[in-house]
């Protein structure tokens, strides 16, 4: 587990810097039979989609958020969602897989469903639509 001082400084706790702390591990215990079918697209969605919105962060550092596009603000809004609501959680805080999965989709409807390439059709109309 990495953690990020940014996000610490933003009051993100746990600051988990999500990208560098990926398990190799995960992908033999997740998905249909042990967590829930839409898990390991959902899990490569979550991080692509954070991943581009770091390149964005940067982006804005340079020319200003201002001259962005509006799809990269709406990537933005994805990056704060996902820090504010998925990573973050309390300390008395209790969330079952199922939540969890279910706030995976809450954030990602920030961004339009022709950006989700890592989720199948099916599963964007079973748990985007909500």
């Amino acid at each position: 587990i990495v953690f990020e001082r940014e996000m610490y400084g933003r009051n993100i706790y746990p600051p988990v810097a999500g990208l560098p702390s990926l398990s190799r591990l995960m992908k033999d215990g997740i998905g249909e039979g042990m967590t829930r079918k839409d898990h390991p697209h959902l899990a490569s969605q979550l991080f692509a989609a954070y991943s581009y919105v770091k390149d964005v962060r940067n982006l804005a550092s340079v020319i200003g958020e201002e001259e962005l596009t509006p799809l990269d603000h709406k990537y933005m809004e994805f990056g704060e969602a996902f820090e504010k609501r998925f990573v973050s959680q309390r300390k008395d805080e209790d969330r079952s897989i199922e939540e969890t999965l279910n706030l995976g989709w809450e954030v990602l409807r920030n961004l339009p469903p022709e950006e989700l390439h890592r989720v199948s059709d099916e599963e964007i109309e079973e748990f985007y639509q909500g």
